[in-house]
């Protein structure tokens, strides 16, 4: 079941006096239960199509659907409400909240979204165990490494059972056991609990582990591998 369709997508940026045409005429459709990655040099347009799957980025022209809304059209307050519900993100820099415990960092978005507290005490618990950090749950992220915030981050993702997760270089401030590590636990969620991840990198090594690497130049796709 395809859960994103990307149609004639493009995104130009006119903050210098040649336009840089970032994304350039892209159509993709991505199917539940994908590990895929989405590959190129820098200035790519990796970032930038990631951003707009995301709603991060509005597009200036072209559409995306996701999981059958049609994202590209969405008020700001329907697309806050709608990633909330749907996306999960990892960022390179981890983004966690440094005043909150690990626990705290997971439990983030289901406050937003309402959750009872004892269901919401089960899921986070169940989350850090599967990331393999049961014993961190009350540290904080400057009380743990770089590899543990960032699975702290996975958890987090995850955490409103979203349709998909979009992870933009999630190994590139990570050493090469914490990539295995993080890398490993991504594929295991993916095969175990059929979630969709889509990830921006450059890391070979993320590369290796895809089931499908889609490649950019100049902004539109260059080859696209199943394997």
């Amino acid at each position: 079941m395809s859960i994103i369709k990307i149609s004639n997508l493009t995104k130009t940026y006119h903050d210098t006096e040649i336009p840089v045409h970032a994304v350039n005429g892209i159509d993709l459709t991505f199917e539940e239960g994908e590990f895929t990655a989405i590959v190129g040099p820098s200035g790519c347009g990796k970032t930038t199509l990631m951003n707009m799957i995301g709603g991060l980025e509005h597009p200036t022209s072209g559409r995306v659907e996701v999981a059958g809304s049609l994202i590209s059209e969405l008020s700001s307050h329907d697309l806050i409400d709608f990633r909330l519900r749907n996306i999960g993100f990892v960022f390179q820099a981890y983004n966690l909240i440094p005043v909150l415990t690990a626990k705290e960092n997971v439990e983030f978005i289901m406050q937003l979204q309402g959750w009872d507290r004892k269901k919401m005490d089960q899921r986070t618990l169940s989350l850090l165990k599967s990331v393999g950090l049961e014993d961190k749950i009350n540290k904080k992220p400057n009380q743990l490494s770089g590899g543990q915030q960032q699975r702290v981050a996975v958890a987090r993702a995850l955490a409103s059972k979203p349709r998909f997760v979009l992870a933009d270089e999630p190994t590139a401030n990570l050493d090469s056991m914490a990539t295995n590590q993080l890398l490993d636990i991504m594929e295991r969620l993916n095969r175990e609990e059929k979630i969709t991840f889509i990830f921006a990198t450059h890391d070979q090594r993320v590369m290796d582990k895809a089931r499908r690497v889609i490649s950019l130049d100049d902004g539109k796709v260059v080859s696209d591998h199943v394997k």
